[in-house]
């Protein structure tokens, strides 16, 4: 062992005297660029109490309590060729961020693309979905549904029909105009 360590310790004082690999690369280009990371994840939002009301907007339910910011929006909207599902989920997202917004309940799972989208106030989450597509079916039951996107708490869908009316009533608007081309 005696005859190691003086050898053991020179090769250490070498190796010292020559920074990592990774510290001479970043000093020969420029820096990558710096980003903050995600922001802070906010809490879940209590449900006791919340409800889906109608909108002044056609075609439009919230959900929330009374008297307080709602929680999440589901609008039918028309395109040329049928029929999307508008969900808003109200609650400040990173700028530009894209998740995946997923859903359970009445017997379904369901995960859904959901995208920061900014309407000229703030960054919210929201995502257009086919009236027709099955995912959808997650909240056309009669039970509970949590809806979880990563960063913006998990929101409880207390048991309602009026989600099941709304996609039930777009996905006969896109099928009628389906049959009128």
């Amino acid at each position: 062992m005696k005859f190691y360590a003086p050898a053991l310790l020179a090769a250490l004082c070498l190796s010292a005297c020559k920074p990592p690999a990774s510290d001479e690369y970043s000093g020969r280009g420029e820096a990558a660029d710096q980003t903050t990371g995600p922001s802070t994840p906010i809490a879940s939002p209590d449900t006791i109490g919340a409800f889906w009301a109608d909108s002044a907007q056609g075609d439009r339910i919230i959900y929330g309590q009374p008297g307080k910011a709602p929680y999440l929006a589901l609008s039918c909207e028309e395109r040329a060729d049928g029929s999307d599902i508008h969900v808003t989920r109200f609650t400040q997202a990173d700028r530009e961020a894209q998740a995946l917004m997923a859903l359970i309940g009445n017997g379904h799972m369901a995960r859904l693309p959901v995208d920061a989208t900014f309407n000229g106030t703030v960054w919210l989450w929201e995502g257009r979905y086919n009236a027709a597509d099955t995912d959808l079916d997650v909240l056309t039951g009669p039970r509970q549904v949590e809806l979880t996107i990563p960063g913006a708490g998990r929101v409880v869908l207390n048991p309602s029909d009026r989600p099941a009316q709304l996609i039930a009533e777009c996905r006969r608007s896109a099928a009628m105009d389906a049959a009128l081309q």
